[in-house]
């Protein structure tokens, strides 16, 4: 298969530009050395061996994860300093335990009381103590406890003073930004994250707390303000495929997306005006719902045309105005997808067929589960 075209490849099916890949990666790194800031890249968008190493540089050290089926995944092949980004589900403690003591290091996240106290339950052995940051929530709406409530603080000294706990750092999700479009939006809502993150590491700093502060999302970090070089760490993930989501926010370029869904048209609908296509929500996702004029993604090198509706098998097309000529389309005529959310559509997919110039060079499996 290696050599192949991808053209050749039964559809649908996901492919990886790793020449794209590899340049996004070496760019983020690019940013953030020049800050003087660690970056932590986050494996959830493509969830493989392959790609973290592309992004951590070989050193297999250094990430972020969504689930713990993602950290079990990388510690088995050489991977440590994880963090585990997530409240901590209070089913998976023992799961989290035994991760802290078989890696050098191994972090958890929470936001509330009673996560501490299941970790103060659950004591490491060996004299190893639990590594904990405390996920604050920046006005984002998602996880974490608000920074302007005082029990943020409270928290945090109550991690501080926990026995068998260490108070790691302070993560904040900037994720508001994906409501953003263009950099001058982007670059207000990340000053605002980071310094209602450097505002709390000042009342940490005042009752003599010391620890790192990170942020992230791709649209805050593929845009960097100067104020960032203050943080310790970011923790952004998309960027390593991007998407046509992450293009009309202002983070990159349709040409930065690594990844697409390769389709064939399977019917004609005169009566309908529509094509059919192989490719539903299975391969694709129904992330992107009503925010594109071209329907739920972009059909490349088709900017006439709207992918209007899926079923789990099926896509539905019809060009923006006027009649299809379906003699520019005849059955098995191969179409190019962009993705509207690169990490739901990788979720779609149990393999990635990764090419170069348009030749396979090899695939890719996720792990996957929780």
């Amino acid at each position: 298969m290696d050599g192949d075209r991808i053209t050749t490849l039964s559809t649908p099916v996901m492919v990886v530009d790793v020449d794209v890949v590899k340049r996004n990666a070496e760019r983020m790194r690019g940013h953030w050395t020049k800050l003087g800031v660690t970056l932590r890249p986050h494996m959830k968008t493509h969830k493989t061996l392959e790609c973290g190493d592309i992004m951590t540089g070989g050193s297999r050290s250094c990430i972020v994860v969504s689930t713990l089926a993602e950290a079990g995944f990388y510690a088995d092949h050489g991977y440590d300093d994880i963090l585990y980004a997530y409240s901590v589900p209070f089913d998976k403690v023992e799961r989290c335990a035994l991760l802290a003591e078989r890696l050098s290091l191994f972090q958890v996240l929470l936001d509330h009381r009673d996560a501490l106290e299941q970790l103060r339950k659950r004591p490491l052995t060996d004299g190893r103590v639990w590594h904990v940051w405390l996920k604050l929530d920046c006005d984002n709406g998602r996880a974490g406890v608000l920074h302007s409530e005082p029990e943020a603080l409270r928290l945090a000294q109550a991690i501080s003073e926990s026995e068998g706990v260490e108070l790691t750092g302070v993560y904040a999700h900037c994720g508001n930004t994906y409501g953003c479009r263009g950099a001058e939006q982007i670059h207000a809502v990340a000053r605002e994250t980071t310094t209602l993150v450097l505002q709390f590491m000042e009342k940490l700093k005042a009752v003599g707390i010391s620890c790192k502060s990170s942020i992230g999302s791709t649209p805050s970090c593929s845009q960097p303000i100067s104020d960032m070089a203050k943080l310790s760490e970011v923790h952004p993930g998309n960027y390593v495929f991007f998407d046509v989501q992450q293009s009309v926010i202002g983070s990159c370029g349709l040409e930065d997306v690594a990844v697409r869904v390769l389709s064939r048209v399977i019917g004609h609908s005169p009566h309908r005006n529509q094509l059919l296509l192989d490719c539903g929500w299975s391969a694709l996702s129904l992330d992107g719902a009503g925010k594109l004029p071209t329907g739920y993604a972009v059909i490349e090198g088709h900017p006439d045309l709207r992918l209007l509706s899926m079923t789990q098998e099926h896509g539905r097309v019809e060009p923006l105005s006027g009649q299809l000529d379906y003699s520019r389309y005849p059955l098995g005529t191969l179409l190019t997808i962009i993705p509207y959310h690169a990490c739901a559509t990788a979720m779609m997919h149990s393999v990635y067929y990764v090419h170069s110039g348009g030749r396979l060079v090899g695939m890719w499996t996720p792990t996957r589960g929780w």
